[in-house]
């Protein structure tokens, strides 16, 4: 299995996180089956677009609560490291408060 589990929706409170404040956190190297998935789905042309990180950050969004590690933005990243045989993620890891 790629994922921890793949989950849908977020299961944790809102943090309120703008795109600035996402870019303040620095990456980190996170394991792929050490995460839960947001989303059941995928477009594959985000998959497969080269550019898809052209407007958007380089770095996936992870949310840590309650000892979970959320992928909230960047599936189509994780998907795609995966696919090259790499078990590891740069993201940017935000914890949210129990």
């Amino acid at each position: 299995m790629i994922f921890k589990r793949v989950g849908q929706g977020r299961p944790y409170p809102a943090h309120g996180l703008e795109p600035r404040d996402w870019a303040k956190i620095p990456p980190r190297q996170v394991r792929l089956d050490h995460l839960v998935t947001t989303k059941d789905t995928l477009q594959l042309a985000t998959l497969l677009d080269e550019d898809s990180t052209f407007y958007g950050d380089l770095f996936a969004h992870v949310v840590e609560w309650r000892g979970d590690l959320y992928l909230e933005d960047g599936l189509h990243r994780a998907l795609r490291a995966a696919l090259h045989q790499r078990n590891i993620l740069h993201a940017r890891v935000h914890e949210v408060a129990a």
